[in-house]
């Protein structure tokens, strides 16, 4: 599923560009991603959008002097190196709080149990694109500084 958030990534410079889902399941099956790998993508990101859509106007407002207080089960789910990741765009300025709330959600939605931090980049990496957030240079390259290929399926 991670591999197929990147190519998405690196294959349409905004959201829309994207194809319809069927479409976009057929094209990837064409490049080589297996049907499961596909079928996960495809839900997670339409869990994406469902959450994006029910926080409405919320990710694109400003709001300081939040804080948020993560759960012992989303400590066991996310760990600690994602939680450390998700303070760290939310400190830069980069994850507005809205737009955390979504990744949380998002990464819980995985079945991995702690996320590593290179998936929870890519997970980052996809949110932000997804609300075509203007991301920094030096955080935009933090985001893309592990290997894709180096993840485990």
């Amino acid at each position: 599923m991670f591999d197929i958030l990147v190519y998405l990534f690196e294959t349409y410079y905004t959201p829309q560009a994207c194809p319809e889902a069927d479409v976009l399941a057929h094209k990837l099956a064409a490049v080589g991603f297996e049907h499961e790998d596909i079928d996960e993508a495809l839900g997670w990101l339409h869990g994406l959008a469902q959450s994006t859509e029910q926080c409405g106007q919320l990710a694109h407002a400003p709001q300081r002097n939040s804080t948020r207080v993560f759960t012992s089960d989303e400590y066991h789910h996310l760990g600690t190196q994602a939680i450390g990741f998700i303070t760290f765009l939310e400190n830069s300025g980069v994850l507005p709080p809205a737009l955390r709330e979504i990744l949380i959600e998002r990464a819980q939605a995985t079945s991995e149990s702690p996320i590593s931090l290179a998936k929870i980049k890519i997970m980052a990496l996809i949110v932000l694109w997804s609300q075509e957030a203007e991301v920094d240079h030096l955080v935009f390259e933090e985001l893309l500084a592990d290997d894709h290929t180096r993840l485990s399926h």
